[in-house]
């Protein structure tokens, strides 16, 4: 409906989220949250993982229901170990997707479809890969 005077929008910084977490499961501070059938899990190597940031807290939903608790989560860009061998990322493939491994790593290949999209590639360093989560 067309406004027809002032409204209070709501509104969020569009960094900062928070998600229901899945059915036993535990998740760590810094480690890559996604989004499996809705529920937030600890990034792994698994097809239609949506990735949605990194974990702002440890989150221990082992002994609970799916949404019994919830996950914050921050965007932004963050530094994730690099994968090894033919799926390490270079500094050459800055600007293209990685995709996750597991909560704390990230590599160049999709594996043979087995790998789900963590974020885009925003530089490389000795110590590992900087990530943006959009």
């Amino acid at each position: 409906m067309a406004l027809s005077k002032d409204r209070n929008t709501k509104r969020r910084d569009g960094v900062q989220f928070s998600f229901p977490a899945d059915a036993a499961t535990t998740i760590y501070a810094g480690g890559i949250v996604v989004l499996a059938a809705g529920w937030g899990a600890p990034g792994s190597a698994a097809i239609g993982l949506i990735a949605v940031g990194v974990a702002e807290e440890f989150v221990d939903n082992s002994a609970g229901a799916a949404g019994d608790v919830s996950v914050p989560v921050r965007k932004g860009v963050f530094h994730f170990g690099n994968s090894a061998a033919a799926d390490e990322i270079a500094l050459d493939d800055v600007g293209g997707d990685c995709y996750i491994v597991d909560d704390g790593t990230v590599a160049l290949t999709n594996g043979t479809n087995t790998r789900s999209v963590a974020g885009k590639i925003v530089d490389v360093d000795s110590t590992g890969v900087w990530v943006e989560f959009a």
